[in-house]
Formats: C-alpha cells, structure tokens, sequence
C-alpha cells in the first residue's frame, strides 16, 4: 500500500494523519506554518484522498501502511499527530511499532470504540447521483436533503474530482468504508502500554474525549501522558482553532 504523501519543512520529521472521510489538504493551512520548524509528511490513509484503495480497512493494516511509507522514504524516527481516525491509526502505529517514532499527538479521539454515528453521512454519500451531476453546487443540493450543516458537507465535498471522462467522483471508497465501518468505529488495544511522551488534544465543544476516557483506556494505555483541551474548539480542533494548535504542538514537540 504505497500511501500518497505531501512533503513540506525541514527539521525534525512530523507525520500528520486526517480523519474520517478526509484527506490531507484538511491539514494544508496548519501544516505549512509548521512547517517552518520541522519536516512534515501529510498522509493520505488508504482509501482516502489519493492513495489506493482497498476492500481492508482496519487500524492493523492502516499502521503498517505508516511503517512502509517510513520505511520506503528513509524518515528518521519521526513524531506522529493523527486527528479522529488518523488519531486510532498513530495510537496503534504507537502501540505496535513504539521504538519508530519519538513522540504522539493524538486530536481529539479516544481508544475506546464508539457508537455508530456516521450513518447519516454515508447514507448522504451513497444517495448521491454522481452521474447525472453537471456541477458542484448540484451535488451540494443533493446533499443537503440529509445534511444541512454547510459546513460538514463543504468537508464532504473536498473529496469530488473529475474523472477522466469528465463526470464527477469521489476520491474515498465509499462502499469500503461503509462496509468496513465497525473497524472503524472500533477501540484500539495493547497488551503493552506506549511509555514515550504522548499528548492528547481535546475540543472542550467535542465530546469525543470525556472524563472518564482520560483516566481510563487513555492514561491505561500511554503511561507518559498529557491532555490539553482547547475550550472554544469542536471535533475539528485543527481548523477552528490553529493558533491555539500551533502552540500547543510546538511547545510538545521542542521539549526533550
């Protein structure tokens, strides 16, 4: 699985991971001021964006395909960051492989599994008529009939593209995503904790992250651990509050 990557900086390596449905323009903004300090690597997970896409989709085979994109560009053990469900993936790439990377960011999701709760969303995707469709805002029409944030379907819709025969489509694979959505949904294990620095970032608006999660599979899990929460932000802590972000990774990472 050779993953699609965007490379920017120089410095001490940082690989970001998105979330759920995203890809890693989602990072773009924030990515090129830290870029300024470190070498960063924005992924795109497989079946997302433009890397390949695949029937497997778990957390097993989604941090293995970190080792292979580490491994196929020499990155010296590099710190990881993952939002959502790039957040699950760089915890297991952290638990299962904990001597090739420095340090873990973690944005805004816990290890635990979660309720179904996208349903909406890709019950929204499929219902779409990509075929008939002559112009972004058709399709964002045919969207809000299920979801009327702009917002979320403005996110959605960063995944359209022309394909050669000049109809839309969607950069995900929608129907491996929903067909592999407990994986996704799932909690992330380990019979050994990760005992290198870990800090965890929190949306005080979200409520990914409660209470008992910190003092429960999180701290459980990784022995060296802080937890951060920005109070104005929601689950996309990334874009609704970068300054707050910058410093808080910063500051983690310049620290021996």
């Amino acid at each position: 699985m050779k993953l699609h990557y965007k490379e920017m900086g120089h410095g001490q390596p940082l690989l970001i991971l998105h979330g759920l449905f995203g890809t890693l323009d989602n990072w773009q903004t924030l990515a090129k001021r830290l870029a300024e300090k470190y070498n960063i690597f924005l992924v795109d997970l497989r079946n997302h964006g433009r890397s390949p896409h695949s029937d497997e989709h778990n957390y097993d085979v989604m941090a293995d395909d970190i080792l292979e994109l580490i491994e196929d560009l020499k990155i010296p053990t590099p710190a990881i960051m993952g939002h959502s469900m790039g957040g699950k993936v760089a915890m297991k790439f952290a638990l299962k492989y904990p001597t090739r990377l420095t340090k873990l960011i973690v944005v805004d999701i816990a290890p635990k599994a979660y309720p179904p709760h996208h349903d909406e969303i890709i019950e929204a995707l499929k219902s779409v008529d990509l075929s008939s469709a002559t112009s972004r805002s058709e399709i964002d029409e045919q969207l809000a009939k299920h979801i009327p944030q702009p917002d979320v379907r403005l996110f959605l819709m960063k995944n359209l593209y022309r394909k050669e025969d000049n109809m839309f489509g969607w950069r995900m694979n929608l129907d491996a995503l929903d067909k592999n959505y407990d994986q996704v949904a799932a909690g992330i294990t380990a019979d050994v904790p990760f005992k290198k620095s870990t800090l965890f970032i929190k949306g005080g608006r979200s409520r990914y992250i409660k209470p008992e999660d910190i003092y429960g599979s999180i701290e459980h899990l990784f022995t060296l651990v802080a937890v951060e929460t920005i109070p104005d932000a929601g689950h996309w802590v990334h874009a609704e509050a970068p300054d707050q972000m910058y410093d808080l990774v910063t500051n983690f990472l310049d620290v021996d």
